[in-house]
């Protein structure tokens, strides 16, 4: 069993920068694939952000360039940067977890476990 715990959203202006962060539990963290989707009000959850256990990444076109995913095995913690945020990035932000590919990010939703709570994330204009 992993718990994830997010933390890290809030308000900010267009062009901003937030981290977000993921705390897992359990000691077989570095064995889950990670990824980070979003959900904005009346839309389906997005694939944002995904980084492997052995530390290949894959990125959304629209955040390319501007989001970056990061672990940190030895505290259970991933972490999403985010530069040059925009309106449309505005949304409740949610860290999954599960048991993927060694070599590559899973963009389903239905790969994934293990969810936190989400964390809102507001970009006003």
């Amino acid at each position: 069993q992993v718990q994830l715990v997010e933390s890290g959203g809030g308000l900010v202006q267009a062009g901003g920068s937030l981290r977000l962060s993921c705390a897992a539990s359990g000691p077989t963290f570095p064995t889950y694939g990670m990824a980070w989707f979003r959900q904005a009000s009346g839309k389906d959850r997005e694939f944002v952000i995904g980084i492997s256990w052995s530390g290949v990444t894959y990125y959304a076109d629209s955040v390319k360039g501007r989001f970056t995913i990061s672990r940190d095995n030895a505290k259970n913690t991933v972490y999403l940067q985010m530069h040059s945020l925009k309106p449309e990035d505005t949304a409740v932000y949610y860290c999954a977890a599960g048991k993927t590919s060694v070599f590559r990010v899973a963009r389903d939703r239905r790969d994934y476990d293990y969810w936190g709570q989400g964390t809102q994330v507001t970009v006003s204009s």
